[in-house]
């Protein structure tokens, strides 16, 4: 089993969501953060004054698959995110070594 998390542009969660729900996923957890990467934000103006935006609003998308669906995962993700502007985003894959379903006690890959 496997977390898979990415960071993306707010405006493309349903987007996200609808394709990952295509490819059988389930759940996925979704929290507001803001962030910079490479370009460290970016300049706006606003009622003739410019503005510096350190951090930009961003999602972060956590999804617990079977190991076997990662690569289709990531795919998906990658491919339904992308607008290809800078800031679309990373996704990262870490190990998750138990999952326990609350409500019914079922365990690892029944719990997801």
């Amino acid at each position: 089993m496997k977390i898979v998390m990415a960071i993306i542009k707010p405006f493309k969660l349903e987007e996200v969501r609808d394709a990952l729900t295509g490819i059988g996923v389930h759940g996925l957890t979704v929290t507001e953060v803001k962030g910079y990467g490479r370009q460290k934000g970016h300049t706006e103006i606003y009622r003739g004054a410019e503005y510096a935006v350190s951090f930009l609003p961003k999602l972060k998308i956590e999804v617990a698959v079977a190991a076997d669906l990662v690569t289709s995962v990531i795919d998906t993700i990658a491919g339904s995110a992308r607008t290809g502007q800078i800031g679309d985003g990373k996704i990262f894959v870490m190990p998750l070594e138990k999952a326990i379903r609350i409500r019914t006690g079922e365990t690892d890959a029944d719990a997801l």
